[in-house]
């Protein structure tokens, strides 16, 4: 098993996203941004309106909250307090899926599945059936949406088959579950994207924030549009911003994306997501050594490479052998892992400067937070300094005013936000 070192430089070189890709990306991703609002054909941006805005901050009550987006459901109860403060005073998560059960394949029902929704958040609610409460949906799954508490569900993903919910009102769903288990009292008045309820919890803590951005095994930003259109008023825009398309692939990229399941979509989360980057690393590992089977590197498996050399080898040699052993190779690997990483926080920062240069129209970039969520954000070596350095790049002394902030758990508290703006004004 031989190392190409040949082909590992010219892999390296096509994996370098110079400032002038990075900037010329920024441009066309805000001119599909605008194209998008318009409702343009030739722009690859869905942006879907959550016909909600910002919080002021100054929300106040108790409100729960449900988040339903893969294997797990959490329901808590959140008190916000005003002054941009709010506690969680109770919180229950279960899994969908167990050995006893599985609410979550094709064998399942929906009445099933929503009654398990409800009694979770009745037991956030600690079984109280008498005092009422409003209630925000984080629901992370493509829907059209119609208003703040209406929104039907287009397709499952994430391998989720459960019948009679496509194409249905998943609030509706819930409301009707919620009744026949007895909690008539818990009102259903929000649904909304994890990425929008992210924003609405840096938001209600810091009120410049208007841009907001899952960061990790997938890619997703929104942010505050101010302008109203046709049909709905300024709101929060989903701009579902890893199909962003207009952004120059490498041959790499182009096989990873032939291998996908859903070629030709989602070009930009390809490039930048925790669930495609440890797959172009897997194949670039088979391409450099020649390999007939290509190995299965993880982002997590990337980012110990990264972080520790001797990690590095153990990890190498477990998934290549001995022919990965040489100091100087693992060195070389650990350049590559680097590189994919630089790429796709350069790129991830193009799409923030294009959303923030149509925010600010003719005028100047305004000092703010950008709300980010999401574990490659987090733990990825390289991603937070290198995204600072290329917007810097991009923007130039406009960047010195941005401050990205870290959210936790911003689907849970942004569900219940949700609820007071859409019930408090």
């Amino acid at each position: 098993m031989a190392f190409n070192e040949n082909l590992y430089k010219e892999i390296m070189e096509e994996l370098e996203a110079s400032q002038e890709f990075i900037t010329e990306a920024a441009g066309a991703f805000r001119w599909d941004l605008e194209q998008g609002l318009k409702k343009s054909e030739y722009s690859s941006l869905a942006m879907l309106p959550s016909f909600i805005g910002l919080p002021e901050g100054k929300e106040k009550g108790e409100f729960l909250a449900l988040d339903f987006g893969g294997s797990n459901v959490r329901a808590s109860v959140v008190r916000l307090l005003g002054n941009s403060n709010f506690e969680v005073l109770n919180w229950v998560e279960k899994p969908l899926v167990t050995a006893e059960y599985n609410l979550l394949n094709s064998s399942a029902t929906s009445e099933a599945l929503f009654d398990f929704l409800a009694e979770t958040v009745g037991e956030a609610a600690e079984g109280n059936k008498d005092r009422e409460y409003y209630l925000g949906h984080t629901f992370s799954f493509g829907t059209e949406q119609e208003d703040i508490n209406t929104a039907r569900l287009i397709k499952w993903a994430k391998e989720i088959a459960v019948p009679g919910v496509e194409g249905e009102d998943v609030n509706a769903l819930l409301r009707e579950a919620l009744v026949r288990k007895g909690y008539a009292n818990i009102k259903p008045v929000a649904i909304l994207n994890d990425t929008v309820a992210l924003l609405l919890a840096a938001a209600y803590t810091y009120p410049d924030t208007r841009i907001g951005c899952i960061y990790a095994t997938g890619y997703n930003t929104c942010y505050m549009e101010v302008m109203p259109d046709v049909g709905r008023p300024a709101c929060i825009i989903n701009t579902e911003s890893g199909g962003f398309s207009k952004l120059m692939p490498s041959k790499w990229d182009l096989e990873l994306d032939r291998a996908s399941e859903q070629p030709g979509r989602q070009r930009l989360e390809k490039m930048v997501s925790g669930k495609y980057i440890g797959e172009l690393f897997s194949r670039l590992i088979k391409e450099v050594f020649g390999l007939t089977e290509k190995p299965s590197f993880s982002a997590v498996d990337m980012s110990a490479i990264m972080e520790d050399s001797v990690r590095a080898g153990e990890i190498f040699g477990t998934v290549l052998g001995d022919g990965a052993s040489d100091s100087e190779v693992i060195e070389k690997l650990r350049q590559l892992a680097k590189a994919i990483a630089i790429r796709s926080a350069r790129i991830v920062a193009a799409s923030w400067a294009g959303t923030l240069w149509h925010l600010a129209g003719s005028s100047k970039v305004e000092p703010q937070h950008i709300a980010v969520d999401g574990s490659l954000y987090q733990h990825m070596p390289y991603i937070q300094e290198n995204v600072r350095r290329a917007l810097y790049e991009i923007m130039d002394e406009e960047a010195g005013g941005l401050e990205p902030v870290l959210v936790k758990d911003g689907s849970s508290i942004g569900a219940a936000i949700a609820a007071a703006v859409a019930t408090c004004r």
